[in-house]
């Protein structure tokens, strides 16, 4: 592969990355801001609460014994 074709690989790559994050981050910004200040977006669960001994862990605290 020549120089040329390299290096016009490359950029365009970096471009299209550069397009994508800003992208990404733009619309961060509008969906934060989609709301007036002090008012909450409705929330949607996407998980749904489970008691503390469901999956793993201990119900209640460890306790270290020497």
């Amino acid at each position: 592969m020549n120089t040329f074709a390299n290096t016009l690989y490359r950029d365009l790559t970096c471009g299209f990355a550069a397009i994508l994050i800003t992208a990404v981050l733009g619309m961060s910004f509008v969906s934060s801001t989609a709301v007036p200040p002090g008012t909450h977006a409705p929330a949607v669960r996407t998980v749904g609460v489970q008691p503390e001994h469901a999956w793993f862990g201990q119900p209640e605290p460890a306790v270290l014994v020497d």
